[in-house]
């Protein structure tokens, strides 16, 4: 009988010719991130850290940001959840509407808000009648970061999610946790290391929007203008500036890509132990 070859075995003898055919690619993605790090000496980066534009760039991002991760986070998980929970012509559809804001260029995106939530949009004329608007303001800045967010965390949550053994919710049931105990102790414990990744990469998604942000938000200083809009008007007249700014967001973006890969799976023993430690105090 022909012994099976393993895979990495039969696979060995075309690994270097696969490898030389990658570098092309390999050299495309690293050498952008190499010139940007070697854009600038450090005292050009200081020299651009102030300029006017910078510092308050990066406060209104990280505000705006974390107020939008808040958002997507409390009103994604339900969501979720019940997209994890659901099959069917319906949650399809659910599902296909949550992507779409990926999809969609992001010019079309802000006009899109721009007509929703614009003087002359959809919901323009109840918003004026109570006094608020919404385009070209800071609250424009985050519910764009919402839009574009959300379907990063709804969908790496809703797969986490479906990986919850449902048969731990039935013992949290039968040991007398109430339905949202038993989704709040059981549920979420297991399926966190999925609800993290997912609001990690929703956070970066709002740190780097720009094209739907410019249509309905505005670039006003202060105001409106995040770190990649700042970065977008400062190549105009002070380059160093937009190094600088561009160097934290890389930055931003390793950390929390190292971060996602270092994130420990969590045991389901753990989280029955939990279950039963909880329902035994009861």
């Amino acid at each position: 009988m022909r012994r099976q070859a393993n895979l990495p075995d039969a696979l060995g003898a075309g690994r270097w010719p696969s490898l030389a055919a990658a570098v092309p690619m390999l050299v495309l993605l690293a050498l952008p991130v190499v010139a940007l790090a070697l854009a600038s000496s450090p005292a050009e980066l200081a020299a651009g850290a102030r300029h006017p534009l910078f510092l308050p760039a990066l406060g209104l991002t990280a505000r705006t940001t974390v107020v939008s991760l808040v958002v997507v986070v409390t009103a994604g998980t339900p969501l979720a959840w019940w997209l994890a929970a659901s099959s069917g012509r319906w949650a399809r559809g659910v599902e296909q509407l949550v992507d779409l804001p990926i999809v969609l260029p992001p010019a079309v995106l802000g006009i899109a808000l721009l007509q929703t939530f614009g003087r002359n949009g959809l919901l323009g004329g109840p918003l004026e009648a109570l006094g608020l608007q919404v385009p070209f303001t800071t609250a424009a800045v985050v519910v764009t970061q919402v839009v574009v967010a959300s379907p990063f965390y709804v969908q790496s949550a809703a797969a986490a999610f479906r990986r919850v053994d449902r048969d731990l919710l039935i013992v949290a049931r039968t040991l007398g946790r109430s339905p949202a105990g038993a989704f709040f102790g059981v549920a979420v414990p297991v399926a966190l290391p999925g609800l993290v990744s997912g609001a990690a990469l929703a956070w970066a998604r709002a740190i780097g929007e720009f094209g739907a942000t410019l249509l309905f938000a505005g670039n006003l200083p202060g105001r409106t203008q995040t770190a990649p809009l700042a970065i977008y008007t400062a190549l105009e007249s002070d380059v160093q500036a937009a190094v600088a700014l561009s160097l934290v967001l890389a930055a931003v973006a390793v950390i929390l890509l190292l971060g996602l890969r270092a994130l420990p799976g969590r045991r389901l023993g753990r989280v029955v132990e939990a279950v039963a430690a909880g329902a035994g105090r009861r």
